[in-house]
């Protein structure tokens, strides 16, 4: 496996018809594998392989953790349908595709039969599957602050949060910086955040869906960005050999 990574390709391209790309693209498995095959902040390794019938696991003395790719943002297309129909397609921000700055790895299993993490995030109201407002959960989370409205999944995976000891070694690790605000420390926004309520979650008209679609794709570009300039810094200190490491 080549150490490479192309923070422009969709990952619909190598997956086929009428599939979903977190199952079925080989290359953003590959690319999942490549990313989070490094040190944790307790400097243990945190190496990833494919097995059968699961997607990515780690076996190691810190324990068994099954994980799943995830589309981590969204364009709403669905909840936020009534107000999306309004909108002429061409003042539609152009779709910058299903890159790798649009995913991430969740815990795959299911504890007691519950929802996974990323089951609650999408099901939830008051998250509508939205990136920063997931990411706002797990900084409460960390810090066990209320109202959270993942709490109780969050908790169920209290093993795998534990292995990043902080809400900041989980930001730093997953590449989720360009999230946060400048002081490092607070979830910046796509769109206003009340309390948590559902009718904030989505927005309710074209203005504010518009200025929410804009956010998600400056995240994704920077975010790409973040990876782009992480795999050469990598690929620097192997030497410039573009190899998978270990």
């Amino acid at each position: 496996m080549t150490f490479c990574i192309d923070t422009t390709f969709d990952f619909h391209w190598d997956t086929p018809d009428g599939r979903d790309p977190d199952k079925y693209s080989q290359k953003l498995r590959e690319y999942h594998q490549l990313l989070w095959n490094k040190e944790l902040p307790s400097g243990a390794r945190f190496d990833l392989r494919p097995e059968p019938g699961a997607y990515l696991v780690h076996r190691s003395s810190l324990g068994v953790f099954f994980l799943a790719s995830e589309a981590f943002t969204t364009r709403l297309r669905g909840k936020a349908a009534r107000v999306i129909r309004s909108i002429p397609a061409e003042d539609l921000p152009e779709y910058i595709g299903y890159t790798v700055g649009s995913t991430l790895v969740f815990p795959g299993n299911k504890v007691g039969r519950k929802m996974t993490i990323n089951g609650a995030r999408g099901f939830h109201p008051r998250i509508a599957d939205r990136p920063d407002l997931t990411l706002e959960c797990i900084r409460r989370y960390y810090l066990g602050e209320l109202p959270n409205p993942l709490a109780e999944p969050l908790a169920r995976y209290e093993t795998f949060f534990a292995l990043f000891e902080t809400f900041r070694g989980y930001v730093d690790f997953f590449l989720l910086q360009d999230l946060l605000k400048d002081d490092g420390k607070t979830v910046d926004f796509f769109h206003p955040l009340g309390n948590f309520s559902a009718k904030d979650a989505v927005p309710r008209d074209e203005k504010e869906y518009l200025s929410y679609l804009r956010h998600s794709n400056d995240f994704i570009s920077a975010r790409n960005r973040r990876i782009d300039a992480w795999r050469k810094q990598v690929a620097a200190t192997l030497h410039c050999r573009e190899e998978f490491p270990g």
